[in-house]
């Protein structure tokens, strides 16, 4: 019976290991994750508005902090427009949202899905009615 008793706990023990390093695995990612879109202000480098119409300009000028307690802020001539952010490693996602932002800011209000990304750079793409937004940031 102890023999019994100790092989099912040991058995158990076994499946809840690869739960539990899968949980560990993710957490760092996201750890890293967060370590990486903080440290440093980034800037647009490209937006295209339903693929087609660009709008990068409009972004001229702005720097984004992202802060690991889930704000962001993007300032401009002094200006400063604040906002929430997360992110989503398992599904690549990150969403911004500037509740009370003007345009071109609030063109961000979105989940973006991460199509490429580098230390210093991040592709990403949204959906929009029948197409997509896509955006290109840059570590200043």
């Amino acid at each position: 019976m102890k023999k019994w008793t100790f092989l099912t706990a040991f058995s158990l023990f076994l499946l809840v290991i690869p739960f539990s390093c899968k949980k560990y695995i993710e957490q760092q990612e996201q750890n890293a994750l967060v370590d990486l879109v903080t440290k440093g202000t980034w800037r647009i480098t490209g937006y295209l508005d339903h693929q087609t119409n660009n709008i990068t300009d409009s972004f001229s000028g702005y720097a984004f902090q992202f802060n690991e307690n889930g704000t962001v802020y993007g300032i401009r001539y002094g200006q400063q427009t604040n906002g929430t952010w997360s992110a989503n490693v398992s599904n690549k996602t990150i969403t911004s949202d500037f509740p009370s932002a003007t345009y071109p800011i609030s063109m961000l209000n979105h989940t973006w899905t991460v199509t490429d990304s580098y230390t210093d750079s991040v592709a990403a793409k949204t959906a929009v009615d029948t197409s997509y937004n896509i955006l290109n940031l840059h570590k200043n």
